[in-house]
């Protein structure tokens, strides 16, 4: 039977390649890359130190998006593993967190390397046996073109706050026909945000605002299908939503991946003032 990396086009042999250019890279995990956005919140840093919240995405006009931090830094949970059985090849966490995802997934012999713009995350991941780079989703990264699968779990499709050009860069990244998943709001919601980071609700702002979008699963297919990808499955757990796609077939250009290709992103109009960035 053929496995999952010859079905995708990435071997097994380009797989371990990638994760280990990634493993050679990571002891200097703590300076590479750019602190942004979440690497400039120092209260995501203490939380995920502590492993516990209270931790929120707060916008400007103070609607608040609680964070799961105690789930985000305990083992994976039946959810998470109902992703992974889904998972082909080599894996990309994109916004790996304290690296729950790609533990679980090391720990089964699978070629993954996380990454995440957070020197604590990228720590954490490394301290739990798993392979991660401290950079953002738009920086150059190992193996561009030639990853199976990308995660984009909890609430990570908000990344930037351009749901395209998410889209677009995670087209990139993947093998074409490669698989998405990502983990959707559980309300239809498509808007976006400048937030920031904050340990309380009432703490003084940071200064360290960032776009982030946040988008329900009919607003993220109508996204997909416009970039021309397939949908490849729809489910709930745990009360979560997720979303599996496929990236497009066909490249857009003739010319072959680059693995230091940058995307850059024009960040998109404001929310309305209508709808906070949460409702529940």
């Amino acid at each position: 039977m053929s496995t999952a990396y010859e079905l995708t086009g990435a071997g097994s042999a380009d797989a371990d390649a990638d994760v280990a250019e990634a493993a050679g890279v990571a002891g200097m995990a703590g300076v590479a890359g750019a602190a942004t956005d979440w690497a400039a919140a120092d209260p995501y840093s203490t939380a995920l130190r502590t492993g516990r919240g209270p931790l929120f995405l707060r916008r400007a006009d103070g609607w608040l998006l609680p964070l799961e931090v105690e789930r985000w830094c305990a083992r994976a949970d039946p959810a998470d593993l109902a992703i992974l059985d889904r998972c082909e090849g080599a894996v990309l966490d994109v916004g790996c967190g304290p690296g729950r995802l790609v533990a679980e997934l090391a720990a089964r012999g699978r070629p993954v390397l996380g990454i995440d713009v957070s020197a604590t995350a990228v720590a954490h991941t490394l301290e739990l046996g798993g392979q991660a780079l401290r950079r953002s989703v738009f920086d150059p990264l190992p193996g561009e073109g030639r990853w199976a699968t990308v995660l984009l779990i909890d609430g990570n499709v908000g990344i930037g706050g351009d749901p395209l050009a998410l889209l677009r860069r995670a087209a990139d990244l993947l093998v074409p026909g490669g698989l998405l998943i990502a983990e959707t709001a559980p309300v239809d919601v498509d808007e976006r945000a400048e937030v920031e980071v904050v340990g309380l609700p009432e703490a003084d702002a940071t200064g360290r605002a960032f776009p982030w979008a946040r988008l329900g699963t009919p607003a993220l297919l109508r996204y997909a299908h416009r970039e021309g990808w397939r949908t490849a499955g729809q489910w709930t757990a745990g009360g979560r939503c997720f979303l599996a796609l496929r990236s497009p077939s066909a490249r857009s250009s003739a010319e072959p991946p680059k693995s230091t290709a940058v995307i850059s992103s024009q960040w998109a109009r404001n929310p309305s003032a209508e709808r906070p960035v949460a409702d529940r």
